[in-house]
């Protein structure tokens, strides 16, 4: 990036599939987009997945090519690891005031051949596995990252310098610091995607209480092809599990969320429906099936809500699978006193009233979605207005769905709300067309 004020079209905020959908459309429109992603690689959650429902087609084949289209598109440039601090309006241009944090690696130099992590002393938890193993204090995001350029968490380095000894190119720079610059955009596009909710919010479900217990983006990483373990094992004690349950709609429809602990105003009541627990967690059932077809699966929901193109197909497939579906409401889980590890999960039958109880082994919480609006705080001028859920608001949800508050600020994807895959490309599509032809009109 030039040290003087550089213009772009369209400014692009979040590198998911939302985000990266919204920069190809603009970029393949011969527009000049400018990428900006706050973390070390794009990819989003996509990246993370193991396959997609219904196809069970494998995320990674659909996300890699994309990420790789997108960093080497000559009309779209990518800022990662970086903060946008303020947005302003002046005479029809965005102002953005931008700040590139430090990763101490020089991306020009580095070669990606991870000696630096091999010489690391310092093992930290994995953030891309969701910290269920560990990665060097100097290491690549992940295997599939884009681009592949490595960066030291100095919260953590110990200054021990084993990695610059290792480092032929010379790409280690200690000195590196943060990076403010300035640009300015015709048109903005939110692309920040969601949050998940957080398991402990529920107490009463023992997460990161008892060790047996994890949510679905844990178990999505034990069934991936990029997986941490070559078997899908248990956190206490390594285990196969035979007996695996599944909690749906954690942290949705939930009007007790307002005691929970530690839970904020973002996951307070949540009344809404997050879309895509009922389907991710078939999914999920179905790879078991495979993975261990000796397993009992059991899915503990209030309604299954299988509402896109072969999804009601792809639930009846489970079922004829021989995936357990009970209509219940789980009301605690406790873990056995005879060091087992394994798990008593009480819940209601709500086709019979009855109180019930059942052992596994592992539970699953499948997590809803939650707001991810911190980028509303960098609006200074005018304010980025929100729905009742605490989304990015769609001021014309029918006929244009990208519209938000701001002249010439567009959402896609799930920043807007809860959305399947396939949605949020669409969504990504109508704001790069809306965009287009707002920077028309201005011109």
């Amino acid at each position: 990036m030039p040290e003087n004020k550089k213009t772009f079209d369209a400014l692009v905020v979040g590198g998911g599939i939302a985000g990266q959908e919204a920069a190809l459309s603009l970029a393949n429109m011969d527009y000049k987009v400018l990428l900006v992603e706050k973390e070390l690689s794009i990819g989003g959650k996509m990246i993370q997945l193991s396959k997609v429902f219904p196809t069970l087609d494998c995320a990674a084949c659909i996300t890699t090519p994309k990420m790789s289209e997108t960093a080497r598109h000559p009309n779209i440039q990518l800022l990662l690891n970086t903060d946008i601090m303020e947005i302003t309006k002046n005479n029809g241009l965005f102002n953005v005031n931008l700040t590139i944090q430090p990763t101490y690696v020089n991306p020009d130099l580095c070669t990606g051949c991870q000696l630096c992590e091999w010489a690391c002393p310092v093992v930290i938890v994995d953030k891309y596995n969701n910290n269920m193993v560990g990665q060097k204090a100097i290491s690549i995001a992940f295997s599939l990252a884009n681009p592949k350029v490595a960066a030291i968490d100095m919260n953590h380095c110990i200054h021990c310098k084993k990695c610059e000894k290792v480092c032929e190119p010379k790409a280690i720079d200690y000195e590196m610091q943060p990076k403010n610059i300035n640009i300015e955009t015709k048109t903005v596009i939110i692309a920040t995607g969601f949050n998940l909710f957080k398991g402990e919010n529920k107490p009463q479900y023992g997460f990161k209480k008892f060790p047996n217990v994890i949510d679905a983006m844990q178990m999505d990483r034990l069934i991936a092809p990029t997986r941490p373990y070559n078997a899908v094992l248990r956190p206490s004690d390594g285990k196969v599990p035979d007996k695996i349950a599944y909690v749906l709609c954690t942290g949705s429809r939930d009007s007790s969320l307002e005691n929970a602990i530690g839970c904020g105003a973002e996951c307070s009541n949540n009344p809404i429906c997050s879309q895509i627990c009922c389907m991710y967690s078939i999914k999920q059932a179905q790879l078991l099936m495979g993975a261990l077809p000796l397993a009992d699966i059991t899915i503990y929901y209030m309604d299954i809500r299988a509402f896109g193109k072969g999804y009601e197909e792809f639930f009846q497939q489970s079922k004829g699978m021989g995936v357990n579906f009970i209509k219940g409401k789980v009301a605690k889980i406790n873990q056995k006193d005879d060091n087992s590890g394994d798990l008593i999960l009480r819940y209601e039958d709500v086709t019979t009233g009855a109180l019930k109880e059942a052992n596994h082994d592992l539970v699953v919480l499948s997590v809803g979605v939650l707001p991810n609006n911190g980028i509303t705080k960098v609006f200074t001028d005018e304010k980025l207005e929100l729905d009742n859920q605490g989304f990015i608001k769609s001021i014309d949800e029918l006929v244009s769905p990208s519209l938000t508050s701001i002249d010439g600020v567009f959402v896609a994807g799930t920043a807007a709300g809860p959305k399947d895959i396939p949605d949020s490309i669409l969504s990504a599509g109508s704001a790069a067309s809306e965009a287009a032809s707002y920077i028309n009109s201005t011109l």
